[in-house]
């Protein structure tokens, strides 16, 4: 089996050997074990369930909450004549029925679906009846309400083990902390744990941050001082568009992108700055999921991340080709007072949440006890505006209501119009013969579009009316019309954010809002805060270690390379004499304050000129201080 899997490698993707690791996760699916992977960002995770499904008989459900990474890998994939689809949030059901029916006649190898896709009665009636030689569960920390991401549709995935309960599961991940790892492979009904590892730690990044009250200053410095491209996060759409344009001032090539843009135009972007037209993509945390540029040379956040997961993930971005490159995080004290205020913003009160939710179904025109797995186009500012809400505070409440499990709201994306061909070709002729207004079109899409009658195939309205010299509205008529008529499938453009019922409407006096989706979670993300606060302000203890620290990893060495590695090497003190030196400092000041001199009275005299220099260091740092009369102490806020 280890020889079929690497020519399977070898063959579609071109590789001559697994990255670490990989290899073993394959073995231990093929075996039919439950597997947790846990593999940094850039870790390589699509090739841990493509290879293994390729190798073994049957179609691989690959369940994941992004679109673009779904869309990236299909199409990837379809290159490489390995047949595979994804069903995802806006589809049409005719759409999603014929997918889900190639599934079942065997002729797909991978189908990739979004969480809430997969617990739909629709789905598991076509998945009960196929042959499954794998379940993939990507960004399986979603799963835990313990995570920085938690979405209530992965609670159910489980479910889909009783339909084929010797089919493996493997979960991906590439962030998640001991107790997210236990939860996952609980959540998921694991047979038993199964964990593989790889080590957070990544010797060709340098973290680092600065605290800076001028951040487009401290932004330009860094695009000036280093060659290749770059990503700068920010937290809102303004301020991306507002940064790119001042480094485009200070000749910088760069633009911004946003979920708030039009498909085609976040196509436009990404595909610019992907192939190197564009060197800085200013972004929001829409930018990256499912992106893999490997020679991005620094990521920037100009604003304080939500946790340290999404940190590291957005951070991870950087340096995939394993050369040097820099993750730097700016900031300053009023952000920290901004972003504790923040918290108590995002969670508006009871009864304003349960007022949208109501609002909200009035609004889409859904009657209560309907709407179970029914998408619909809607606009947040339309929304708002029509009924006078405070937006901000309408966001909060959706993104409640979706961690609530009522309800799951999607950006943007770009759905290009499509065709199919309903009939057969024998009956293409008299249709055409019973209506001639129509046959011009009919021709037009025969001649221009092969492969009608296999699968959906992208069209353009434009095109065709220029063609036919009549103008696009009447050839967009004539489509809805054969559609109607039963001849195609006509799905229309679409470039609207949706928001998707997972259950149905419930009237407003029985929805309640939970304890553990409201007191828990706001203990969680202050928590969270917490740690991310702790990080930025810490100037003590090396950056890598303080990352790898949060993920469980307890042994990590020094990175060397942090801005706080590079501060302790200044003080020409190496990494054993220093520890030396704070081993014995540390467990006597926490126990008690002393005089300089009888911290000096710890060492023999040989020792103090370097006594001295750690001394130093520790007083600039704040990790111990030393008041007027010369008495030391051990920082309260340094464990």
């Amino acid at each position: 089996m280890q020889e079929k899997i690497k020519q399977i490698l070898t063959r579609n993707w071109g590789f001559s050997s697994f990255r670490p690791m990989q290899e073993d996760i394959i073995l231990s699916v093929i075996e039919g074990k439950d597997t947790l992977a846990l593999l940094p960002t850039g870790g390589g995770k699509s090739i841990t369930f493509q290879v293994p499904a390729i190798a073994i008989e049957g179609v691989c459900i690959v369940i994941t909450p992004l679109i673009a990474l779904m869309k990236d890998q299909v199409n990837n994939l379809s290159k490489r004549n390995i047949a595979a689809r994804a069903i995802y949030s806006g589809m049409t059901q005719s759409e999603i029925r014929y997918i889900l029916q190639l599934a079942l006649q065997g002729d797909l190898k991978f189908l990739y679906i979004s969480p809430e896709r997969s617990i739909t009665e629709m789905f598991r009636n076509f998945f009960s009846g196929m042959k499954v030689s794998l379940i993939a569960v990507d960004e399986a920390h979603c799963i835990s309400q313990w995570g920085y991401d938690f979405r209530p549709p992965y609670l159910q995935i489980s479910e889909l083990r009783k339909y084929h309960p010797d089919v493996p599961v493997l979960a991906l991940t590439a962030t998640a902390t001991p107790d997210v790892i236990d939860d996952i492979q609980e959540k998921l009904s694991f047979r038993s744990k199964n964990l593989f590892q790889k080590s957070f730690y990544r010797r060709n990044l340098s973290y680092e941050v600065y605290k800076v009250e001028d951040k487009l200053a401290k932004i330009l410095e860094i695009c000036h001082n280093h060659e290749g491209t770059g990503i700068v996060y920010v937290r809102n759409r303004k301020k991306t568009k507002e940064i790119a344009e001042f480094l485009q001032r200070n000749k910088i090539s760069s633009d911004f992108y946003h979920a708030g843009l039009s498909g085609a135009e976040r196509d436009k972007k990404q595909n610019a700055w992907t192939s190197g037209r564009c060197r800085v993509i200013v972004a929001t945390n829409a930018f990256g999921m499912g992106i893999d540029k490997p020679d991005v040379r620094f990521v920037i956040h100009t604003d304080l991340p939500d946790c340290i997961e999404a940190y590291f993930q957005e951070a991870g971005r950087a340096g995939r080709d394993e050369k040097n490159a820099r993750c730097i995080l700016l900031f300053n004290e009023p952000d920290l007072v901004y972003y504790r205020k923040q918290i108590d913003k995002s969670f508006p009160s009871r009864e304003f949440i349960k007022k949208v939710y109501f609002l909200l179904g009035n609004f889409l025109q859904l009657a209560v006890g309907a709407g179970r797995d029914t998408t619909f186009d809607f606009e947040i500012a339309e929304f708002t505006e029509h009924y006078n809400l405070d937006p901000v505070e309408t966001f909060y409440a959706l993104q409640l209501l979706e961690k609530q499990g009522l309800i799951l709201l999607s950006e943007a994306v770009h759905s290009p119009s499509r065709i199919r061909m309903a009939v057969h070709h024998s009956e293409i002729y008299k249709f055409r013969v019973e209506n001639p207004p129509l046959d011009p079109f009919i021709q037009m899409l025969l001649r221009s579009y092969p492969g009608l009658f296999n699968d959906y195939v992208k069209i353009d309205e434009s095109r065709m009316a220029v063609q036919l010299e009549v103008e696009t509205a009447k050839v967009i008529r004539a489509l809805n019309k054969l559609d109607i008529m039963g001849l195609i499938s006509y799905l229309p453009y679409n470039d609207k954010p949706k928001v998707t019922y997972i259950s149905n409407r419930i009237d407003e006096n029985s929805l309640t809002i939970s304890n553990a989706i409201y007191e828990d979670r706001k203990r969680r993300i202050v928590e969270k805060f917490d740690s991310i606060a702790s990080y930025v302000s810490s100037i003590a203890k090396c950056r890598s270690q303080q990352l790898l620290n949060y993920f469980g990893e307890s042994n990590a060495n020094r990175c060397g390379v942090c801005d706080v590695c590079l501060g302790r090497n200044e003080v020409d003190v190496n990494t054993i004499e220093f520890n030396h030196f704070v081993d014995i400092l540390k467990p006597k000041l926490r126990q008690q304050s002393m005089t300089i001199k009888n911290v000096y009275a710890l060492f023999p005299f040989e020792e103090h000129q370097k006594l001295e220099i750690v001394l130093r260091f520790l007083f600039d740092n704040k990790k111990a201080k030393v008041d007027k009369t010369g008495i030391v102490t051990w920082s309260q806020s340094e464990k």
